[in-house]
């Protein structure tokens, strides 16, 4: 799935191609097939029908992120709503057809902004701006990792309360917003710490340093244009470079890359979410 870095890169390509573009029709499949034909998405088609009238015509005025969710903001003061979920890419461009686009808006410089996604769960809505805080997804985000006036203190504050595993605790979007499996294990490993590690156990020096460390990986990710280890693509169609810098996930069996350490690494299910982690050096704290 996408985490923070990836949908940054998506944001921040589209930013410089879709601003000030007409949205001049609209195009879905999406609820073709679909099992929950109820849902407040456009995998309903009555309201795919709601969601193409209130967006054609439209002037898109903005692009942000908030956590995985990608924020289309429009001059009618509605915002388009994109997660992207497990295997979608949102992408500015010609497309011909194809057997994996399922949604797509035809905008006045005779290009198009698609959603293609193999395995069709991502997810599409329409909401007003102002009231976007009432939006099941977006309301109940938690902290921005990389927001400025996000503090080591506060990070602090929010999880050393809780009786979470660090790595589960490092995916509540409640808690952070954007961070998924392959950045939790990266950062969990870098620091030394067990993901199985209770947060309320966790001394605030070593948090500090999972701050440190989470915004230093994310930014890092970032600049290497995200990680494309599955199905990721930027708002380009073209690949990112993350996955070339793993150093534990989705490395079970390999030996360690930190220096001087001779563990292999191990696999876990921990909440239903796998972890990569060294039981040699990454230490329990429990």
């Amino acid at each position: 799935m996408p985490e923070l870095p990836e949908v940054h890169t998506t944001v921040e390509g589209l930013k410089k191609v879709i601003i000030g573009k007409t949205i001049e029709n609209v195009w879905s499949d999406f609820y073709i097939g679909a099992k929950h034909n109820d849902r407040q998405n456009i995998k309903n088609k009555k309201y795919f029908e709601k969601f193409k009238k209130i967006v054609t015509g439209t002037n898109i005025k903005d692009i942000e992120r908030r956590g995985k969710n990608i924020l289309i903001n429009l001059n009618n003061d509605y915002t388009i709503v994109v997660h992207m979920k497990m295997t979608g890419n949102l992408m500015y461009g010609l497309y011909p057809e194809n057997k994996f686009i399922h949604l797509k808006f035809n905008l006045s410089d005779k290009k198009d902004l698609v959603l293609a996604d193999m395995r069709k769960f991502a997810s599409v809505d329409i909401f007003k701006t102002e009231e976007l805080k009432q939006h099941k997804r977006i309301g109940t985000l938690g902290s921005e990792p990389l927001d400025p006036k996000f503090t080591a203190k506060k990070f602090f504050k929010i999880f050393h309360t809780k009786k979470y595993p660090i790595k589960s605790a490092l995916m509540e979007q409640n808690l952070l917003s954007g961070i998924g499996n392959i950045y939790s294990d990266e950062i969990l490993w870098e620091v030394s710490i067990h993901p199985l590690s209770r947060t309320d156990k966790i001394p605030e020096k070593q948090f500090t340093e999972i701050f440190k460390t989470m915004q230093k990986i994310l930014k890092f990710s970032i600049k290497e244009g995200g990680d494309s280890k599955s199905d990721y693509r930027n708002a380009f169609g073209e690949k990112g470079n993350f996955q070339n810098f793993h150093n534990v996930y989705s490395r079970k069996g390999d030996k360690c890359p930190k220096s001087k350490c001779r563990g292999i690494i191990e696999r876990m299910v921990i909440k239903g979410r796998s972890a990569h982690f060294c039981p040699n050096h990454q230490l329990i704290y429990k």
